[in-house]
């Protein structure tokens, strides 16, 4: 699977960590940065990452921040994107199996290293639903 990831300063620790835990996995990783802890801004990385979703290039994107409001927000401007900012584990399943998210959002500063790790592998291994909820999707674009 083709896995984009970026976010800002306050994600980057657990960027890396994710990333690391993907490659592990024998994922495909596009790191959209940043590439240190140096004060940034998210829109300049999960711009990039969410053309990527929408033009195919990758399968699904993690965008982590302190809040995860702000990358959830900058994604969620991508016609082809349907970012969703998670804090448990069962958001991230839920959010795949009825809204066929193919973003999650990651607040860093509001959830363990390990509670995001398992927030990842729900989000990648769950498929979507369809059915009743392929409908509501089809909604979502303007």
């Amino acid at each position: 699977m083709k896995i984009a990831i970026g976010g800002d300063h306050a994600g980057f620790q657990y960027k890396e960590k994710i990333k690391d835990l993907l490659l592990a996995n024998g994922h495909d990783v596009e790191d959209f940065g940043p590439h240190s802890e140096e004060s940034c801004d998210y829109p300049d990385y999960v711009h990039p990452l969410a053309s990527s979703i929408e033009e195919g290039k990758n399968d699904f994107g993690i965008a982590i921040c302190g809040s995860g409001i702000g990358v959830s927000m900058v994604a969620n401007k991508h016609q082809g994107v349907r970012a969703a900012l998670c804090w448990l584990e069962e958001l991230a399943e839920v959010t795949r199996q009825h809204n066929d998210s193919n973003v999650l959002c990651i607040p860093a500063r509001f959830v363990s290293e390990e509670l995001a790790m398992k927030m990842v592998d729900k989000f990648i291994n769950t498929p979507f639903e369809g059915g009743r909820h392929q409908r509501r999707v089809e909604k979502i674009p303007c």
